[in-house]
């Protein structure tokens, strides 16, 4: 149980770069409060004590503003950032890795008993306000842009924006799924890179990150033939690339050279 917790933790500093200390996320978090109070709940009812269940659930909404059926299914490493407002009915499933921003409402559209709300796979991110609606699958990897309507079911890896959702974007050649590998490799998100929306700067990183790719593939193959011919070297891990190593010290300017 602890460690479930330390990993859920853990998530929080992957995803919210406000985040200082466990203490910190610990105490004032409301969504990993939210999701700690759902995983008792959900014990309980999976046992049978549904009015338990239910009333913790509701002293978790009351506590934190996000309520969470306690028979919804959610995954490791779920982050609900802000959280205020967000809804998540009876039957939803969540995986892995799941973001969602305040507003959110994972609902239903029919008073029919039975599977009545989405699926999220593994990955998937929903903007602040969206709404998936209805006993959909939302696949892995995809983006739920803010405020969007969905009712429609969503491919693995595609973002969808608008009422009704529609996908503007979909990693569907061999190009843009690379370009995703790497940009995770590498500890980027690259949001909004598609060729859908045309910008000087997309495409700028789009091109580092098709040559990363390339250059990353060749060092595999070097290093592979390295270790056949029986030479080591190639084990060593790669530098871990921060955030904070891209931003400027608050207070300097670049220099003339720089500029």
């Amino acid at each position: 149980m602890f460690e479930g917790i330390r990993e859920d933790i853990r998530s929080v500093f992957d995803r919210d770069p406000a985040a200082r200390n466990s203490l910190e996320v610990l105490l004032t978090y409301p969504g990993l409060h939210a999701l700690l109070l759902h995983r008792l709940a959900h014990r309980c009812w999976l046992r049978g004590l549904k009015l338990l269940a239910r009333l913790i659930s509701t002293f978790s909404r009351w506590a934190t503003g996000i309520e969470i059926h306690p028979g919804a299914k959610i995954g490791r490493r779920f982050f609900i950032d802000h959280g205020m407002g967000v809804v998540i009915g009876e039957t939803a499933e969540v995986g892995d890795d799941v973001t969602l921003y305040h507003g959110v409402t994972l609902g239903g559209t029919t008073w029919n008993k039975g599977k009545r709300h989405p699926t999220l796979g593994d990955g998937v991110v929903v903007g602040a306000g969206a709404k998936v609606l209805g006993p959909i699958l939302v696949g892995a990897g995809a983006r739920v842009g803010s405020n969007s309507v969905v009712t429609r079911e969503v491919p693995a890896g595609a973002t969808v924006v608008g009422i009704p959702g529609r996908v503007i974007s979909k990693p569907d050649t061999e190009a843009e799924r690379n370009r995703e590998e790497m940009a995770k490799k590498i500890g980027f998100e690259a949001y909004g890179v598609t060729n859908d929306m045309p910008d000087p700067v997309q495409q700028a990183i789009r091109s580092l990150l098709d040559h990363m790719h390339a250059v990353d593939t060749k060092i595999d193959r070097m290093c592979s033939a390295l270790r056949e011919q029986g030479i080591r070297g190639c084990d060593e891990k790669l530098p871990v690339l921060r955030e904070s190593d891209f931003e400027m010290v608050e207070g300097t300017e670049p220099s003339s050279r720089d500029k």
